[in-house]
């Protein structure tokens, strides 16, 4: 049985967005637009600055790393509620 709390994709982004904007590597507009679980990790997607040709930016590394953080830091403590 697991541990981890049952919350809703609205509750998961409004948390996830604030540890975001308290994050030391905090971009503006950085935020997580979506949320799901695949084998019981949590995916986070949002904006990654690509350039105009749909290449990463320095930027695009910086939203990647933290939506690892947050898979990683979240996905231990809560589930998507079905």
């Amino acid at each position: 049985m697991s541990d981890k709390k049952e919350i809703s994709e609205l509750e998961l982004l409004l948390i996830a967005n604030h540890i975001i904007q308290d994050h030391d590597d905090y971009i503006e507009d950085m935020r997580a637009d979506s949320v799901d679980e695949k084998d019981e990790v949590l995916v986070f997607k949002g904006h990654y600055f690509l350039d105009d040709n749909g290449l990463p930016t320095a930027q695009t590394t910086a939203v990647f790393n933290m939506f690892k953080y947050l898979a990683h830091h979240l996905s231990k403590e809560f589930t998507i509620k079905k």
